[in-house]
């Protein structure tokens, strides 16, 4: 008898830690999922949330609200991003090289110390960000989107060592 309590309790404990082993991870990553996981399930408005200092590398994103939403530091080569808002989101020091961005609002945003070499900025906005220290080198921006940057371009990029102002070609 002593011995079927005793296999019971193990039996029970074993279902316990089980159950405590699956849900910790789960619930450790519902609470902070990764940007390529919530773009690549269809979520469309990521506005505020924090992903800073991940890879998001290759991704390709459309219509999305990405307003207020933190990308320090974060690995964004090559993305493909088009018809989307990036009002007030935080991009500094984001690697932004290879990435094509059409249509996509960035007014507000911090760009500063953020290497956007070789990137595609066509037909976005770029009124009122902060770009000290940015390096658009060999970069391709719409004319006018370039003689404003100029009025407010500054700094030396942390690291690529090449100064915006000569990134971005001013006189």
């Amino acid at each position: 008898m002593k011995e079927s309590i005793i296999k019971s309790i193990q039996g029970l404990a074993a279902l316990i830690l089980a159950l405590v082993l699956v849900w910790v991870p789960l619930s450790a990553q519902a609470a902070n999922p990764s940007a390529r996981q919530l773009i690549n399930d269809g979520v469309s408005d990521l506005s505020t949330m924090d992903f800073s200092g991940q890879n998001l590398a290759e991704l390709e994103i459309s219509k999305m609200n990405l307003t207020q939403t933190n990308l320090s530091n974060t690995d964004l080569r090559s993305v493909v991003i088009s018809d989307s808002t990036m009002t007030d989101a935080n991009l500094q020091g984001a690697d932004f090289s290879y990435s094509i961005a059409y249509k996509v609002n960035f007014k507000g945003a911090d760009l500063s110390d953020a290497v956007l070499e070789e990137a595609i900025l066509l037909g976005s906005r770029l009124d009122d960000v902060n770009i000290t220290g940015a390096d658009f080198s060999n970069a391709v921006l719409d004319r006018v989107q370039v003689q404003s940057l100029c009025t407010k371009a500054s700094g030396v990029n942390s690291k690529t060592g090449v100064e915006t102002r000569e990134s971005l070609g001013c006189r």
